[in-house]
């Protein structure tokens, strides 16, 4: 009897297994509620009731053709909203200048006349001269970039000259925007296409050097903008070929002596700022260059056209009377002698297409 009521309970929990399987998952799955759920400081009940902010869900059934201009007008004073404006506003950017403020003016000869002669005195002196306002301009460049050397600024600056020269003839749009600024690049692409260009940077006669300094205030005065002009004394080879393949201008054999003074910006009021090439200064006392020889085709038909003076005098002799006098029939045919073009006239180059 002992062994029997032992073994009973066991049964019956096996057997209340058995026949309700899910009677645990049940019993497991009921939420009960005891004292310690609750917040243990009741005192900010109501600071934990303000942290949740109601917010009134738009309507996005609703279309705006649908409402009338009252509606329109109440709905957007409700949620702060101001009315659209009638003209349309772009942000736009000014990443540089439109030109040359304060052109350094290149003295006549420069480049062929020595110091020790007087003319070439005379230049050294009145470069020292106006070297006071380039100084104060670098002084402020070094406001904005302290590691910036007017010494070490001309071979960072040949630096550029080459890469930009190198992607223009390379034909390269997009890697040039790197080293020319946005007033510099469509000069420099501009009758670019379809011609080839070979043009290499051989060596320095001389070592480039700044020569004019300025810095300027756009709109307001913490936008500044700084433009250097450095010289350069260069040895290069250029040569220019249309699209037929003809030689337009300069030579892949010769080479050339090129002095130039070339103008760099830098936005240095913006923290990314690089410098850029941005201009060329051309005296006005060079002389201007010589066209590029353009190809003409000649044609051999020769069309033997009637002017219209002849024309208009044929007429005229019709016209004419029997009863005329002699006097007028020579006028007439004075007029006709006259005008009759010549083959050579006639015959004139057109214009190779």
């Amino acid at each position: 009897m002992r062994i029997v009521q032992m073994q009973m309970p066991q049964a019956a929990t096996t057997g209340a297994r058995m026949l309700v399987p899910g009677l645990q998952n049940t019993l497991q799955m009921q939420q009960v509620r005891h004292r310690q759920t609750k917040h243990w400081k009741p005192e900010f009940k109501r600071l934990r009731r303000q942290k949740f902010i109601k917010i009134e869900l738009p309507n996005l059934q609703q279309k705006p053709q649908d409402m009338s201009k009252e509606e329109m007008r109440s709905r957007m004073k409700e949620r702060g909203v101001f009315p659209p404006r009638p003209w349309m506003e772009r942000p736009f950017h000014i990443s540089c200048t439109g030109g040359i403020f304060e052109p350094y003016v290149p003295p006549e000869g420069d480049g062929k006349k020595s110091i020790i002669t007087t003319s070439g005195a005379k230049q050294k002196f009145e470069f020292l001269e106006k070297k006071s306002k380039s100084m104060l301009a670098v002084r402020k460049i070094r406001s904005y970039e302290e590691s910036f050397s007017s010494d070490e600024f001309g071979s960072y600056a040949q630096d550029i000259y080459i890469s930009a020269h190198t992607h223009m003839a390379a034909k390269e749009k997009y890697k040039i925007r790197e080293f020319v600024t946005e007033r510099c690049y469509p000069e420099m692409m501009h009758n670019v296409k379809d011609k080839t260009i070979h043009w290499r940077f051989l060596q320095s006669l001389e070592p480039p050097r700044l020569v004019h300094a300025r810095c300027t205030e756009v709109i307001t005065k913490e936008n500044q903008f700084a433009q250097i002009t450095v010289r350069f004394h260069t040895q290069q080879m250029l040569a220019i070929y249309d699209r037929f393949g003809r030689l337009m201008h300069g030579s892949e054999i010769l080479t050339k002596d090129v002095l130039e003074y070339v103008v760099f910006e830098k936005h240095i009021s913006n923290e990314y700022g690089q410098w850029r090439l941005h201009d060329k200064i051309i005296p006005e006392w060079l002389p201007a260059k010589q066209p590029a020889p353009i190809t003409y085709r000649i044609t051999d038909d020769v069309v033997e056209e009637t002017p219209p003076n002849q024309i208009n005098a044929g007429e005229q002799a019709k016209q004419l009377e029997p009863g005329s006098s002699q006097q007028q029939k020579d006028q007439v045919n004075m007029a006709t002698t006259t005008v009759s073009p010549t083959v050579e006239q006639i015959s004139k180059p057109t214009l190779a297409i």
